[in-house]
Parts: C-alpha cells; sequence; structure tokens
C-alpha cells in the first residue's frame, strides 16, 4: 500500500512539473469564428488551426534553429496580445481601402526569440521575430509543418524546368498537379500558394508573406497528410548561365539559409480559410501581412495599360516600313497606344545588348527619338532588362551600377524597367529586389519584376506595379500538341490562379489575344501565336486578373482590325475602388465585379466546360444603368472568334443569364 501511494505521488509530482513546462495559448480571431491554438515546451511548439470548431490544420511544428541551437524549445512566455483594428486607404489593386482587423499574442522564448500569432476571419498566420541587439545571426534551418487530418485533395504547383540544372533557381511559373496529399512526389519541391480542398467545400491554402531579406517558402510532401517547408540555402558561388545565359546561376551554396540581423521580423507561415471558393478572390492576405509603405510620395506612380512588342513578334502589316525592333516600329506602338489612351509602351530585350544596358545597344532603336515621339504622345517607354544586367556580377554588392543605370534612364525621360530572369527566391535575391525598388523609387521609375512571386514586397514599394510567377500568355507560343489537342489545359488554369496565384499579388499574365483557338484547332506558334479559348475568354481576363501594370499583348495591327473589342480593354481600369466576388469554384468558373468611381466592370470565365450562370445585379446602385455586353457568339463553340456586343438597360437586382461557351468568357461595363 505504501509503495502504491508512492507511485501514485511520483506521477502526480511529474505531471505537474510537465505541466509547468507545457503551456496552451489561444487565439481567435475577431468574429470568433476561427481559433488558433498553440502549444509550447521542452519538446517545441506547435499550432493548430479551426474553423467553425473543425479542425483545418492539425498540431503542427514551428522551429528554428540559430547559429546552430534550436531556439524554440522551452514554454513560452505571453507577452503583447491586442486587438487591432483599423482601415488604411492604400495604393491597390482589389480596392482602395482596406481593413486590417485581427486578434494577435507574442509568445518569447530565449535567445531573444518570439512567435507571434494572428487570428483575421479568413486566415491565420505566425512568424517568428528576433531580437538579439545588433549581433549578426546565421539561421542554420527553420521548420514549418503544416498537418492535416485527412489525405485531402491539392492543387500542387511543383517546381520544373530548373535553370542551368539547379534544384533553387526556377521562374515561379508552374501548372497545377491536382492530387491527394499522398500521390505527391516525395522528390519534388512545390512552390506556393498550394490548396487543400477539406470537406464541405471548404479550402485552406498555404502560403507564406512578408518575405524580406529571407529565403521565400517552397514546399515539400512530409510525412503522413503532412507539408513540410523547404528554403534555398544561401548562395556562395554563380556563374551566368541558365536559359540564354540571362541568369546568375548558384554553383555553390552555404549550410545555412540566412544571415541575419539581431532584430528581424521573419517572413508570415499562413494558412488562408474559406468556407466558399469565391471568397479566396476577394482576401487581402498578402496585402495585410506585408511590410508598410516606405514611398512618402506616390502620386508619382501611374498604373496603366502597356502595348507591348514581344508576344505579337512586332508583327505589324499596312505599313511602309519593315517591321521589327527599330524605330519606326515603336513609334508605330506609341500611335497605337496614344490613339487608345494606352499609358505605356515596352520595348522589350533585344534594345540593350547581350551584357550592358548602357553599352553596343541596338542601333536601329533610338531611345532618346521615342521618348520625345513618346512624351508628345502622351505615352511613357518601359524598357526590358535582365536582373543580372541591372545589378552586375555582385548581388550582394552595393547597387551602385543599378543605381548608376536608374538615374541615367531616369533622367532620359524613361517610366521604368521590366525586370526579367530573376528565376531565384534565396534570400540573396530577395534582397536584391528590395534594393532595385528602393533605388527605382528614388528616381521615380515604375517596375515590373519577372521570374520572381509577389510576397508583400509591392507594399513596401508600390512603385512595382506587376509580378510574374504565373504561366501566362506566352506560353501559347511554344505549347505542344498531344493527341486531339494541347498538352496542357489553360483555360482551366485560367480559372484556377484567381483563386491561389493571385491571392500573393498582381500577376503578369499578359491577355489579349485577338486570335483564339478550340482544343481541336489550337497549335503553338512563336511568330503568329494564338489563344486557347475564346475571345470573350481573353476580354474578361481584364476585369479578373489583377495587374496595376496591364498588357495588351497581341499586334496593334489585330487590334485595329477589331476595334471594338479594343475599345473595351482600353476602358478596364488596372487599379479598383471595390471588388466583390460574386460566384465560382476553384478550376471551374469565376465571377467578379469591380468598380472604379461610379462603373462597374464584371467578368465571368469558364474551363472548357461550358456553362449557364446566373448574374445578380444587386450591386448596382439605384436607378437605371447602362450595360455594354461582350458575350461568346452562338458559333464560339467552333469557330473561337466568335462573339455579340450588346448594349442593354439594367437595374439594381435584375438577374441576367449568362451563356459560356466551352473555354469562355463574359465581360461587361456597367454605368
Amino acid at each position: 500500500m505504501k509503495t502504491t501511494t508512492l507511485i501514485l505521488t511520483l506521477l502526480l509530482a511529474t505531471s505537474t512539473v510537465w505541466a509547468a513546462r507545457e503551456k496552451t495559448c489561444v487565439v481567435t480571431s475577431p468574429d470568433g469564428t476561427l481559433k488558433v491554438t498553440a502549444i509550447t515546451g521542452t519538446n517545441g511548439m506547435t499550432w493548430a488551426v479551426e474553423q467553425d470548431g473543425k479542425a483545418v490544420l492539425l498540431p503542427s511544428a514551428i522551429d528554428i534553429t540559430i547559429d546552430g541551437k534550436r531556439t524554440i524549445n522551452t514554454a513560452g512566455k505571453e507577452t503583447a496580445r491586442k486587438t487591432i483594428d483599423k482601415t488604411s486607404k492604400e495604393f491597390y489593386v482589389k480596392k482602395n481601402v482596406i481593413r486590417e482587423n485581427y486578434n494577435t499574442v507574442t509568445l518569447k522564448f530565449a535567445q531573444g526569440v518570439s512567435v507571434e500569432l494572428r487570428a483575421y476571419d479568413d486566415f491565420a498566420a505566425y512568424r517568428i521575430v528576433t531580437a538579439n541587439g545588433r549581433k549578426q545571426r546565421v539561421v542554420n534551418d527553420e521548420k514549418a509543418e503544416f498537418r492535416f487530418a485527412d489525405d485531402h485533395k491539392a492543387f500542387v504547383p511543383y517546381v520544373n524546368d530548373n535553370r542551368g540544372g539547379e534544384r533553387w533557381c526556377y521562374s515561379f511559373e508552374s501548372y497545377y498537379d491536382e492530387q491527394p496529399l499522398s500521390k505527391m512526389y516525395a522528390d519534388s519541391l512545390a512552390i506556393t500558394p498550394l490548396a487543400l480542398c477539406l470537406p464541405q467545400g471548404k479550402k485552406a491554402v498555404v502560403l507564406d508573406a512578408g518575405v524580406e531579406n529571407y529565403p521565400g517558402m517552397m514546399i515539400v510532401k512530409g510525412e503522413g497528410n503532412s507539408l513540410q517547408a523547404k528554403f534555398a540555402p544561401y548562395p556562395l558561388k554563380q556563374v551566368i548561365g541558365g536559359y540564354a545565359r540571362l541568369n546568375l546561376v548558384p554553383t555553390e551554396r552555404a549550410a545555412y539559409i540566412a544571415r541575419i540581423s539581431g532584430n528581424q521580423c521573419l517572413p508570415w507561415r499562413v494558412v488562408v480559410v474559406s468556407r466558399n471558393d469565391k471568397d479566396l478572390m476577394n482576401c487581402d492576405v498578402a496585402h495585410l501581412l506585408a511590410p508598410q509603405c516606405r514611398i512618402g510620395d506616390t502620386s508619382w506612380i501611374k498604373p496603366g495599360k502597356v502595348a507591348w512588342d514581344w508576344w505579337n513578334n512586332t508583327n505589324i502589316t499596312g505599313v511602309d516600313f519593315k517591321s521589327g525592333m527599330n524605330t519606326p516600329t515603336y513609334k508605330y506602338y506609341i500611335d497605337f497606344a496614344s490613339k487608345n489612351k494606352l499609358e505605356y509602351i515596352i520595348i522589350d530585350e533585344g534594345w540593350s545588348s547581350d551584357e550592358s544596358l548602357t553599352e553596343n545597344l541596338n542601333p536601329d532603336i533610338d531611345i532618346k527619338q521615342l521618348i520625345e515621339y513618346g512624351k508628345s504622345r502622351g505615352v511613357g517607354i518601359i524598357l526590358w532588362s535582365s536582373w543580372r544586367n541591372l545589378i552586375g556580377s555582385n548581388p550582394d554588392g552595393d547597387m551602385a551600377q543599378t543605381d548608376a543605370i536608374m538615374k541615367q534612364y531616369a533622367e532620359m525621360g524613361i517610366k521604368g524597367f521590366k525586370v526579367d530572369f530573376f528565376d531565384r527566391d534565396d534570400q540573396q535575391v530577395i534582397a536584391s529586389a528590395y534594393k532595385i525598388a528602393e533605388s527605382a523609387a528614388r528616381h521615380h521609375l515604375l517596375l515590373d519584376y519577372h521570374g520572381l512571386k509577389p510576397a508583400g514586397i509591392n507594399r513596401a514599394y508600390p512603385n512595382i506595379l506587376n509580378f510574374e510567377g504565373v504561366k501566362g500568355l506566352e506560353n501559347s507560343k511554344w505549347e505542344p500538341r498531344v493527341g486531339d489537342g494541347p498538352l496542357h489545359n489553360q483555360p482551366r488554369y485560367d480559372v484556377t490562379i484567381p483563386y491561389l496565384r493571385m491571392l500573393t499579388g498582381p500577376m503578369d499574365y499578359t491577355p489579349g489575344a485577338m486570335d483564339n483557338a478550340r482544343r481541336d484547332n489550337f497549335f503553338g506558334n512563336n511568330d503568329h501565336p494564338m489563344s486557347q479559348g475564346t475571345r470573350v475568354h481573353q476580354l474578361a481576363m481584364y476585369a479578373t486578373f489583377e495587374a496595376p501594370l496591364q498588357m495588351l499583348a497581341d499586334s496593334p495591327t489585330k487590334y485595329e482590325r477589331e476595334q471594338a473589342c479594343t475599345d473595351f480593354i482600353s476602358l478596364v481600369p488596372t487599379v479598383f475602388d471595390e471588388t466583390i466576388a460574386l460566384d465560382g469554384e476553384l478550376g471551374e468558373y469565376t465571377v467578379l465585379a469591380r468598380r472604379k468611381g461610379d462603373t462597374w466592370y464584371v467578368s465571368a470565365l469558364t474551363d472548357w466546360t461550358p456553362r449557364v450562370l446566373t448574374l445578380d445585379l444587386s450591386f448596382l446602385s439605384e436607378g437605371t444603368h447602362e450595360a455594354i455586353i461582350f458575350a461568346d457568339g452562338i458559333n464560339a463553340e467552333k469557330e473561337a472568334t466568335d462573339y455579340r456586343k450588346t448594349v442593354q438597360k439594367v437595374n439594381k437586382g435584375d438577374k441576367l443569364t449568362i451563356n459560356l461557351a466551352s473555354g469562355g468568357g463574359w465581360a461587361a461595363r456597367i454605368r
């Protein structure tokens, strides 16, 4: 009896000690429906997410190793619990005012490391914060785990087509593999956002946000139904290589992922939760978790549309000069832009030499003459540049070369740069992207980043108007045929990215093809490209895809032949005052309404499945409105260019029937 009592006493004492070492911390969303639970102790830290009392994310590990030591392996001390509810006017694409409403708590650990947890109504997030004076520290590795209850279907954008064969060197353009978690390729990296299909039609989307002075997060298959974060190690040596020698390809990487200052906020690890797919199209997660704007005066930043040369291969007709990369051709583009009230043209790859932006330039293009001509016509010029030619051979340098180039071209009158072939998101490249943006802002230059996905930098530097990181229209130029159609289902991709890729920020998809094709007659053609799906599918992209700097990808000659379509495109704004996600299903279709002033721009897209949808106009103000509507023509099922334009009167609360052809679309301007 005494022995039994002693054992019970020891067990109670042990459990009491364990309870003291392990703490539970809960933070809920302002509306009380989303709950984040963190458990900390000697075994480490986990976080879990529930919505409406049902598990979304099972307890998942959080840890970081700094200077060779694990730092999150004690019971966290709770500090700084608070509620934030404020609105801010933003230079933004979805809306001009956003609301920041969340509950937050910070858990403090040893060695100057804390973890901040936030619960918003539609997503949960955490970030690691270091506070250790001015001492520079090395992050050996970070553990971010995402565990789920079942073998959910996932939309997985795998890394492929690596630059120079280097594992971490990639353009961030991926189609989605739709597969259960258990079928994910264990040896493959995936980029984010990555979506999970939960019961009852819910979705969970994993992504990172607020990435600065740190590598971006990639994803690999974990044990069971889990995902694990992976981060590119820091590059130590690199060579010119990759696609057309446009990249700097690392040949040696360090045994650590980042070098950080003593006081630094690391990026957010995020799980967005939606009850309805459509809500993902109007989620502000990337903006809410981004650094605050660092440009005092943003009045010089002018969003707009661009007449673009590269996709259409400068194929213009009916002129008395040979088209190509020459001064007469770009004057023609400027005239077209001016006539249609487009703000810019881009002079893409080929105006400069392979190795310099200031020497051995293309003698057939008179940049100064074009700047003056554009100025007289109210059209600005944006120049293409590779990342490595802009920053030089030492990405860790003082950016003197970058600043000199920016200064030179700004003084000439250039409006900005399209910076291409970043193709990495290790710490070095992320830091470089911020430095380029800072230099460009100092010289009042706009930026369009290619080979890099957005992760918050454009809130800090809103002169970055757009990002690629998307399988855009350019892919139609080399899309292969397999059997009776193209290898990839581009229309399905088009109705997937508004829910996923667009969560992270604007995307330079470059829509606007005037040659449109059905599955059975589509083929890739570099010099005379076409799009998959209908003409109105292309028109509807302008009010669906977010892009403060939006391209018109096709030839000015073709747009002039299709002036009714061009007139519609030219009037769609690139930033809006309000967005309403009306309907949609991930990978199936989208219906969005966006308002600028007192005019609404409404769009619908479908995959290869024809659909009949009902559009409820309850979002309109009282009174009678005029709707200019572009719909798929009755013969669009066999001739994809067929469309019908109508004008009709509509009122608040009217219900319109929308008929979408296979690969089709619907677009309207209502005022």
